[in-house]
């Protein structure tokens, strides 16, 4: 967990202190702490929430674990997640646009379109209900004017869904540059989300 957050910082995917990561541990989850650097962060430093929301650890938990809790009790199938705030998504968020059909690839978040949530402050329960809205049916949301958060089986495979929601924000920011991109149909996306089945990008 604390590796896929290193590389989103050597990319340039992430900066800083931002974004955050969990995994479905028993009846609740684990979780980076809050304002910790990831070059520093070990295992030890990782923070337990359980099934009632409390936490314990030597640090506070991310500011941001009321989303990853109610993702999971919302969701069975959904074991990790990762939120960041990567240029692209988090520029097109602060828009607060959806990412339409204009790529088949779309269908990567397990839909027609990627949604961008509406606006909440932070770390509150109006964020964690417009997360869930915006995951209905998805494994993959913008948060308005915030970041992404994208969910998977495991910490790597949430990782990787969020590398290719970022690369398809920017794609889709810089074909707006040039105008309007024909978007595909809704059966299209349906035979692409037929010809996926359960796929997701784990590796």
């Amino acid at each position: 967990m604390i590796g896929v957050l290193l590389d989103a910082q050597r990319t340039g995917i992430n900066r800083g202190t931002s974004g955050n990561a969990s995994y479905r541990s028993g009846d609740g989850f684990i979780i980076t702490p809050s304002a910790l650097p990831y070059e520093t962060m070990g295992p030890e430093d990782l923070v337990t929430i359980d099934a009632d929301g409390v936490s314990s650890g030597e640090y506070r938990p991310s500011s941001e674990w009321l989303f990853h809790q109610r993702i999971y009790q919302h969701r069975a199938d959904v074991d990790a997640i990762v939120h960041l705030h990567s240029p692209a998504a988090t520029a097109l968020s602060t828009l607060r646009l959806d990412i339409p059909s204009f790529h088949y690839m779309v269908a990567v978040a397990g839909g027609i379109d990627i949604r961008c949530s509406d606006y909440a402050t932070f770390g509150t329960e109006d964020l964690a209900d417009a997360a869930i809205l915006a995951l209905a049916n998805r494994r993959a949301c913008l948060l308005a004017n915030h970041g992404l958060i994208a969910c998977a089986s495991s910490v790597r495979a949430a990782y990787n869904l969020a590398i290719e929601v970022e690369s398809l924000a920017n794609q889709y920011l810089l074909a707006r540059t040039a105008g309007h991109p024909e978007l595909l149909t809704e059966a299209e996306m349906h035979d692409v989300l037929d010809r996926f089945g359960d796929y997701q990008p784990d590796r």
